[in-house]
């Protein structure tokens, strides 16, 4: 990998890692339309511990009131009731999907789920369900003329149900395409969450899974010879710097505004990706050094 591919593809984890359209298939379809190697689940893992820093860096206060009240809850009874070591606990619950899968299916994620046609697939189909999640969520919010707004639930809310189902959504995302905030945003919302709660929750969520992810793809990439560091740390702190930026206007857009656009794009890209593919303009596996 040169170092202007990893610029380019810092720059995309970055800007798509915390948005509703997926990261993983972004890194994948910028080298298939640039025409460079594909990065792989690798390198996606390896730069996701550039964002998933941003989310420790925004979240930072979160993050240590969790871990604090967390483990003075092992010894302290009392502490278990806390909300925070609750969240704790519930982090803990809702990450055993996404690590059971994914060490289960690692061969098929850094194989035939990176087919071009598969991405078009799940940009479309989870973009209509984050679509109609949303609506759904809009319409309980806003009420009507012969009912009151339904009131949507809250992160205190959250139990150890919906952190499993939580997880559940968010292990869809070991698919490119998917994307593991629209996932659980849309999880979430369909469980009755608003969506400033499913936001957190998922950011959340996401640290401990990504985080482990790429200090396990870290050791299989050490293993082997003549790896371009440079490029992958320049892309990683790349994607840290934008990242952040994404996450702190994100969680301004929620709260007032729709995932509609995000519907939208994610769903005119997926037509386009099947057009290319279609008239073959783009090869399914187009970038894949197995093919």
């Amino acid at each position: 990998m040169s170092w202007f591919e990893s610029v380019i593809l810092g720059l995309v984890q970055g800007l798509t890692e915390f948005l509703p359209i997926s990261s993983s298939g972004h890194l994948r379809l910028t080298a298939a339309f640039a025409g460079w190697e594909d990065p792989g689940a690798a390198f996606t893992a390896i730069s996701q511990i550039g964002t998933e820093t941003a989310v420790l860096l925004y979240f930072r206060k979160d993050v240590v009131r969790i871990i604090s009240a967390w483990f003075r809850s092992l010894t302290d009874k009392a502490m278990r009731a806390d909300p925070d070591a609750r969240m704790g606990w519930l982090i803990i619950v809702g990450s055993i999907p996404i690590g059971v899968l994914g060490l289960t299916f690692q061969d098929a994620i850094e194989g035939p789920f990176r087919d071009l046609r598969l991405i078009g697939t799940t940009l479309i189909v989870m973009g209509l369900l984050l679509g109609y999640a949303d609506w759904r969520a809009s319409k309980d919010s806003a009420g009507g003329r012969h009912r009151a707004p339904k009131q949507r639930k809250e992160l205190t809310d959250l139990t150890t149900r919906d952190g499993l189902l939580f997880g559940f959504a968010q292990a869809l995302a070991l698919v490119p395409g998917v994307s593991r905030s629209g996932a659980t945003l849309t999880g979430g919302l369909f469980l009755g969450y608003n969506r400033e709660a499913a936001a957190r929750y998922s950011f959340l969520l996401a640290m401990p899974a990504v985080l482990a992810s790429g200090v396990f793809e870290l050791k299989e990439v050490a293993s082997e010879p003549h790896i371009s560091w440079g490029p992958i740390i320049a892309g990683t702190l790349i994607a840290f710097g934008v990242g952040y930026a994404v996450i702190a206007w994100l969680m301004q857009y929620i709260t007032t505004k729709s995932f509609m656009p995000f519907v939208i794009y994610r769903v005119l890209l997926g037509l386009l990706i099947f057009a290319l593919v279609g008239f073959g303009a783009l090869e399914p596996t187009a970038g894949d050094p197995g093919h």
